[in-house]
Formats: C-alpha cells, sequence, structure tokens
C-alpha cells in the first residue's frame, strides 16, 4: 500500500468515525461458487455451480468503486477456480488496481499454487494442525503447506476459523504463521453457524477459552493479525451489527455486511471478527482505534504485505 493511500484510507477512517457515517469502505467480491473441497464447515460452497463473466464481475467492480469501496477482496467458492475464456484470477486483480482499489486481496483455500504477487494479500485457509485441518477439510493440508512454501512474494496470512473441532490448534498455527516461509501473520475468526454446521459452533466458555489462548499468543509476540481489543467484544457479541462499512456484492446483488444478513437469527451468532472489528473501529471505540494503529502500523513499518507484494 503505498502512502497516499493509506492517507486516503485513514481520511475515510476519521470522518467516518467523527460524523458517524455509514458509506461503504471494504467490498468482497463473489467471483464463483464452485469450489474443489467440501468442507464440513461450508454451507454456501457449489450452490449452483455459477462462475460469472468476466463483464458481469467488472460492472460488480464498478459499481463497489463507485460507491466508496476502497479495500477489496476477491472470495468464492474457490477463486482460483474463476476463469473466462483465457481470463484467470490474476487478471481481475491487476484490473482491479488499475480501477483504483487501493488494496486487492483474495481469499483461497490454499491448494492451488500461490502465484500472485499482483495482490496485496492472499488469506489462505488453514484450519488447524494436519489431523484437525484434514478433518475438516479433507486431504489438503500437505498440499497447502508445500504451496505456501513455493510462493513467490510475501504477501500470505494464514486464515483459521475456530470451531469445536479445531479450538486447540491455535497455538499451532500461530507457530506454523511464525515459522512458514511468505507468511506474515495468521488471522482468527470463530465459527459462524450457517444452518447445517451449527454442530461446529463453540459455547460460550469455549469462545472465552478460545479468546484467552489467542490473547495469550498476542502477549507472546505471535504474529496474529486480529486486534486483541476487539475480542473481548466479539467473543460477547457486543459490536453493532451489520456493519455497514462492509459490503458484499455476487452477481450484481448486494449486501450489507455479508450474505447471512439474510439468514435470520445469523447476525447475533456472527463470528467474523474483521466485521466485529471495523463495527468497533468505525463505531469509535477508543481502545480498538488505538489497537487498530499499533497491529496494522507493525506490518506497514515492517513492510510486509500490507505495503503490497505486487511488482509496480
Amino acid at each position: 500500500m503505498k502512502l497516499a493511500s493509506l492517507m486516503k484510507l485513514s481520511f475515510f477512517g476519521l470522518t467516518t468515525i467523527l460524523f458517524r457515517r455509514e458509506d461503504p469502505l471494504i467490498g468482497s467480491l463473489i467471483l464463483t461458487d464452485r469450489c474443489n473441497l467440501s468442507c464440513l464447515h461450508c454451507a454456501v460452497s457449489m450452490a449452483d455451480g455459477a462462475v460469472y463473466s468476466y463483464e458481469t464481475v467488472r460492472e460488480d467492480m464498478k459499481t463497489l468503486h463507485s460507491q466508496g469501496v476502497r479495500i477489496l477482496f476477491f472470495y468464492g467458492g474457490e477463486p482460483f477456480l474463476w476463469e473466462d475464456g483465457d481470463r484467470r484470477l490474476r487478471d481481475l486483480v491487476i484490473e482491479a488496481r488499475g480501477m483504483g482499489f487501493d488494496l486487492v486481496s483474495v481469499v483461497t483455500n490454499g491448494t492451488f499454487p500461490l502465484d500472485l504477487p499482483e495482490a496485496d494479500l492472499i488469506l489462505v485457509s488453514l484450519d488447524g494442525s494436519r489431523a484437525s485441518h484434514n478433518r475438516i477439510r479433507g486431504d489438503t493440508y500437505d498440499r497447502i503447506m508445500e504451496n505456501l512454501r513455493q510462493a513467490p512474494a510475501n504477501n500470505l496470512c494464514l486464515y483459521m476459523a475456530i470451531n469445536s473441532i479445531n479450538r486447540e490448534d491455535i497455538e499451532a498455527v500461530c507457530e506454523t504463521a511464525r515459522t512458514t516461509p511468505h507468511v506474515e501473520a495468521v488471522s482468527f475468526n470463530f465459527h459462524t453457524p450457517y444452518p447445517g454446521t451449527e454442530g461446529l459452533q463453540l459455547s460460550r466458555e469455549e469462545t472465552l477459552e478460545a479468546v484467552r489462548r489467542i490473547t495469550a499468543c498476542m502477549a507472546k509476540g505471535e504474529p496474529v493479525l486480529n486486534l486483541c481489543s476487539a475480542l473481548p467484544y466479539a467473543a460477547a457479541h457486543r459490536f453493532k451489527t451489520p456493519c455497514r462499512q462492509c459490503v458484499v456484492m455476487e452477481n450484481g446483488k448486494r449486501w450489507i455486511c455479508g450474505r447471512c444478513i439474510d439468514i435470520e437469527g445469523l447476525c447475533s451468532a456472527c463470528g467474523f471478527l474483521f466485521a466485529a472489528e471495523f463495527s468497533l473501529l468505525f463505531g469509535g471505540n477508543p481502545r480498538v482505534i488505538l489497537d487498530f494503529i499499533k497491529t496494522y502500523g507493525r506490518y506497514l513499518l515492517k513492510g510486509s504485505f500490507l505495503m503490497g507484494a505486487r511488482p509496480e
């Protein structure tokens, strides 16, 4: 991320807090619901096998940009499966950069080569140690680890959804993030109980224990890209939902915060920590604001993925 982009985003955040604006800043764009995996916790992959055309995706990008979104995430299904003719995910990332998005990220299951230095950040799902991860996602752990090691740029962040299967693996995933080449950090979420996946949801006691363990990892200096100050609020669901600064688009349809807003009662069980953190941040919580500056500033000063790993 260039200094000019950082200043623009900081101005947006400041004015949002001061004037209680609800304009969107962060957009998630669904490219396809095709996926090569059938994970236990997932209730959305392969809904109808849709792969949206380049023109459809480009129009969605233009819509998001015109509405003020400057931080863009590409999602699936599995986004590396997206294609339209000879166009691939790399072409969309480059298109987004040219369109004026300041931070362009991809969320992937990591089973495809992570050869995408043009992206500012690639969030790679790793749901625990080998045994837990493979129980949740199939026999993919070793392939993902090899793809992480072979990646061409230091723009990777592990992405773990904590559930009833892998809740004992928090420290192990922190160690993996610290010791694996090209990986800069790990970002945690709690399982959101989409219909059919309720059995994976943590109890209140298990959630509080997970918060204590994540906090202890942070205190030891593990590379965790979460806001420690926001964790107690997230565990108790004491944050405003939906987060209106976050939007999702898929095939021309737009949701505030996330598609889960359509499912009655699911907002109150949200485990998506980014949503909690940004809701508290833009709501003006002073501890979260200071924590955001400290946590993300550490990576900016370090010159890692938030500074942009892509070639100019």
